[in-house]
């Protein structure tokens, strides 16, 4: 008879970890090593995988803390390359001091045992040069592209396709914890891994010590649902990110407008986005490229233009020019040249692959086609007809403004995905932890929508809740104050009193 231990089983792993000098082009300090895992936690001693994981050792060795384990979200972003990117410059220079930051892959993703079905990027199925439809033709173009997928992963996924739920990948980051010599977890995860971040809470709260959620998904929303919305909407609707997304849209006009002169898109912003869509909708814009090929810019990709800029509002000034450039011509002229558009792109559905290959296998062949329904179709409860997503897209754009669409069919990969992962955790989300949880939620939040945060704060009964006064994705480089708090509870497990608000320390437009 199998043994069933799925809360972590850290027997069936190696007592250390073997650190070794890697990525010296992007900076002296980083360290790699490879951790080998179980595959099936409920078969702790059968096959295993391996967990790729990079650190920037502690700056202050003398008062080193521990380990920071940090998520970038996704599902299915890299963990490694958060850190070799922003590592250096992650929160405060205390918490660089005091914490080794270690990021890594989880399971499925990149450089760990990864979910691949294809062999290279040449394979993948063409998708139709829309960001979302909203033709019926438009919508069957889509239902394929999503169909060859789940066909390729059907046939070439392997035994990783169905052991990638976020419950899994928990039970793994607990694995690692106790290699790198922790007693209890300190880790940090933005967008959706605050999933992950809640997950672990609650298989286990005792291993706490200190654990930030920064751009918080509603957890229920993202597995369940409630009652029984599950068989009639995605869970990239319930999740209401169009909302959030539609009122940070709506601070961009505010601010624009206030900012006069200093917004190219000022005077009756929204009104004039309005029927700048109604025209791209009627008739594509043709943008030329340097390299000689044009960009059509219809409707779902100025949506989705937009709703890339919104997780920056740094970038908010380059799209106000890109919108005023757009208005200035007429449906179907060509604009001139140089277009400063912004340079934060909307979500890509597909990641592109690197190019470096051997025997015909891309080494850097980044599997975000295949990860991302590999974690959140797993975790996740769906219908199970496309015409679901139509609706539920449809009425999204009706009640909530543009995103409606693009937020519901992000998820259409789930409508008929193959993988199914019988050890993913569905809840309850209460646990009492060992030490509290701190929530952190932006007010305008364009992709995890700040009630998420006050979903969480009222699930985990120790938990404190840090509002950011801000417009964008996750507080990430957005407000010192919001840094000096996370840092100040990292490192003395020190919660902010109630009601602790910061704000962001550039409002977009008032110079």
């Amino acid at each position: 008879m199998a043994v069933t231990l799925l809360p972590g089983v850290a027997s069936a792993a190696p007592s250390s970890l073997r650190w070794t000098p890697c990525h010296a082009d992007v900076g002296p300090r980083f360290e790699c090593a490879v951790a080998q895992v179980p595959l099936d936690y409920s078969q702790p001693r059968g096959a295993t995988i391996s967990i790729a994981l990079t650190r920037l050792p502690a700056t202050g060795p003398a008062r080193r803390i521990g380990s920071l384990f940090l998520n970038p979200g996704g599902p299915g972003g890299s963990g490694v390359d958060y850190v070799l990117g922003a590592g250096p410059a992650l929160y405060t220079d205390a918490v660089r001091a005091r914490f080794d930051l270690v990021g890594f892959d989880p399971r499925g993703v990149m450089r760990s045992t990864p979910l691949r079905c294809f062999r290279s990027q040449d394979e993948w199925p063409q998708a139709p040069p829309i960001a979302f439809p909203l033709t019926f033709a438009e919508e069957q173009q889509w239902i394929a592209t999503d169909r060859a997928i789940d066909r390729a992963c059907l046939l070439h996924g392997g035994a990783i396709r169905d052991h990638m739920s976020t419950a899994n990948g928990a039970r793994d980051m607990d694995v690692l914890r106790s290699l790198v010599g922790d007693d209890k977890l300190t880790y940090a995860g933005v967008s959706y891994g605050s999933y992950l971040g809640v997950t672990y809470a609650n298989l286990f709260p005792g291993k706490v010590r200190a654990l930030v959620v920064d751009g918080v998904l509603d957890p229920i929303a993202w597995s369940t649902g409630r009652g029984f919305e599950s068989a009639f909407v995605p869970f990239s609707t319930r999740l209401r990110s169009d909302a959030g997304a539609q009122a940070t849209l709506n601070e961009f006009f505010r601010l624009c407008d206030a900012g006069g002169p200093r917004c190219a898109f000022a005077g009756g912003a929204a009104a004039r986005f309005a029927a700048l869509a109604r025209r791209v909708r009627q008739t594509p814009i043709e943008i030329p490229i340097d390299d000689g090929t044009t960009e059509t810019i219809n409707y779902s990709t100025l949506i989705s233009i937009t709703l890339g800029a919104m997780y920056d509002s740094h970038q908010w000034e380059d799209l106000a020019g890109f919108l005023a450039l757009l208005e200035g011509i007429g449906a179907g002229s060509r604009i001139a040249a140089t277009v400063p558009r912004p340079a934060v792109p909307g979500p890509p559905r597909y990641t592109p692959p690197g190019a470096n290959t051997r025997r015909g296998i891309e080494l850097d062949y980044m599997n975000f086609i295949e990860a991302f329904p590999g974690v959140a179709c797993s975790d996740s409860n769906n219908p199970r007809l496309y015409a679901a997503w139509s609706i539920n897209g449809a009425l999204a754009d009706a009640q909530f403004g543009y995103f409606g669409r693009l937020w519901t069919w992000a998820s259409s990969i789930c409508a008929e995905w193959p993988g199914r992962d019988k050890d993913r955790y569905m809840g309850p989300f209460n646990a009492v932890t060992a030490n509290p949880v701190l929530v952190v939620g932006n007010r305008f939040d364009p992709a995890t929508r700040y009630e998420g945060a006050l979903t969480v704060r009222g699930l985990l009964p120790r938990s404190a809740l840090l509002t950011v006064e801000g417009w964008a994705h996750t507080s990430l480089f957005l407000s010192a104050c919001a840094d000096e708090t996370i840092a100040n509870y990292l490192i003395a497990v020190r919660t902010p009193a109630p009601g602790a608000t910061c704000r962001q320390d550039v409002v977009p437009f008032a110079g």
